[in-house]
C-alpha cells in the first residue's frame, strides 16, 4: 500500500482558493446588501412598504423584429401609483438588470411615486431563479406587502405576497385598479401584522373578496343602526352587539 502525505502548505493554499471561489459565488447569488433600503425616517415608522414587481405586473416588454423592444404600461398603473403613493412607501423590486429597470421606472413614474427601485443585484439567486428576499429590505416584515404576477415563484416570503394575473397587453385589464380599495383600507387601518390580514383571505382573489367583505360589513352596520334606533324608540335600551371591524 502506498501512502501519500499532502503538505500542510498545499492544503492551506487549497482552502484559500476555495474560500475565494465561494465568496465570488456568494457575491452573485446573495443580495448585494443585508439592508437594501435606507432607514425610514422616524416620522414614517408607521408607513407600510408596498413592494411591486415590474414585468407583467406594472409593464409588459415586447420584442418584434421590425422595431425591436418596446415596453407598455399596464392599464390603471398611473392612477395606482399616484393614489397609493400617498399611503405607502412604494418600491419596485425586479429580477432584471438595472440598465433595464432604471429607464423603465423613469418613464413609468415621472412624478416620483416610486421611492426606491431594486434590480437583479438585490435578488437571491438559487436553483436557477432570482428570488426577491423581503427580509433584506431593512423593514419590519409585518409592514411589507409584495405584489407580483409571479409572487408564488419569485418571493422567499409568500406570507407577505399577493399574486395578481399576469398582464400580456389585454386592454380590458383592471387588476391594479381593483386592488386600490383593499390597499387603501389596509394603509388606513394600520394592522399590527399585514401577514395575518393576507392569511385571512382564502379565495386567491383578494380584491374581489375584499369587496364582498365590505358589502357584508355594510349590511351588518345597517342592521346595527336599525337595531339601536328601534330599541331606543321602544324602551331606551341600546344593548346591541357592535359589528366586528372589516380587518
Amino acid at each position: 500500500m502506498i501512502c501519500s502525505v499532502v503538505p500542510v502548505a498545499a492544503i492551506e493554499v487549497y482552502m484559500d482558493v476555495r474560500s475565494q471561489i465561494e465568496d465570488q459565488i456568494r457575491g452573485f447569488s446573495e443580495p448585494v446588501s443585508d439592508k437594501l433600503l435606507p432607514d425610514l425616517a422616524p416620522q414614517e415608522q408607521h408607513v407600510l412598504t408596498l413592494v411591486l414587481d415590474l414585468n407583467e405586473t406594472l409593464v409588459y416588454s415586447d420584442w418584434k423584429r421590425e422595431r425591436g423592444w418596446r415596453t407598455f404600461k399596464r392599464p390603471g398603473v398611473d392612477a395606482f401609483l399616484e393614489h397609493l403613493g400617498r399611503f405607502y412607501e412604494i418600491v419596485v423590486y425586479s429580477d432584471q438588470l438595472s440598465m433595464y429597470v432604471d429607464p423603465v421606472v423613469d418613464r413609468l413614474d415621472p412624478k416620483g411615486n416610486i421611492r426606491h427601485r431594486l434590480s437583479r443585484v438585490a435578488t437571491k439567486y438559487e436553483n436557477g431563479k432570482h428570488y426577491r428576499d423581503l427580509s433584506k429590505l431593512n423593514r419590519n416584515p409585518a409592514q411589507v406587502l409584495y405584489i407580483s404576477a409571479h409572487a408564488k415563484e419569485s418571493s422567499l416570503q409568500p406570507e407577505n405576497s399577493v399574486e395578481i394575473k399576469p398582464w400580456k397587453l389585454e386592454n380590458d385589464d383592471t387588476q391594479l385598479l381593483d386592488l386600490i380599495p383593499f390597499l387603501e383600507y389596509v394603509a388606513m387601518a394600520r394592522p399590527s401584522d399585514i401577514r395575518a390580514v393576507l392569511a385571512s383571505y382564502q379565495s386567491g382573489d383578494i380584491a374581489a373578496e375584499f369587496i364582498e367583505r365590505s358589502k357584508e360589513h355594510q349590511r351588518s352596520v345597517d342592521i346595527f343602526l336599525c337595531s339601536i334606533t328601534f330599541l331606543y324608540l321602544i324602551d331606551g335600551n341600546l344593548n346591541v352587539d357592535v359589528p366586528t371591524p372589516l380587518l
